[in-house]
């Protein structure tokens, strides 16, 4: 059997991933974000109070990663943890002030990265596109990993 990275899905959306990666870092470092904080900060935009499980839930990884990036993000002074009100037991992750200051510019950062990244691709395409990445990663949420 032979492996080729040119044909090789894994491989290429891999790729794909780090040369995004690599350009929303250069438009959100300079605010002092970073993209290992930009999946939670998205998240917590969404709704913010999430426990840490739900947040580990939502972006599907692991455990130590979440808690390696939450430590990061409340040395930064983007969120705070607060005892829930109703169990003791339960901490909910806040955005602070800073957080939320930072949304709008986030945001622009990363439309601006995906306009780059699909210029040239029809509108039928670029649906094509986000359809095809959203049955792999179910198949893959589901059956691979």
């Amino acid at each position: 059997m032979t492996f080729s990275k040119d044909t090789s899905a894994g491989y290429l959306v891999n790729h794909m991933a780090r040369l995004f990666a690599r350009a929303l870092s250069q438009r959100i470092n300079p605010a002092g974000l970073t993209t290992g904080a930009f999946p939670a900060l998205l998240e917590l935009w969404e709704g913010d109070g999430l426990t840490q499980k739900e947040l580990r839930e939502r972006l599907d990884i692991e455990q130590a990663t979440v808690a390696n990036t939450l430590a990061r993000m409340e040395r930064d002074g983007l969120i705070r943890r607060e005892q829930d009100e109703h169990d003791g037991r339960v901490q909910r992750i806040r955005l602070t002030a800073l957080a939320q200051a930072k949304k709008e510019e986030a945001i622009a950062a990363a439309a601006e990265v995906n306009a780059v990244a699909l210029n040239g691709l029809s509108p039928e395409e670029e649906a094509a596109f986000l359809a095809i990445m959203h049955k792999v990663i179910g198949q893959l949420r589901d059956k691979g990993g």
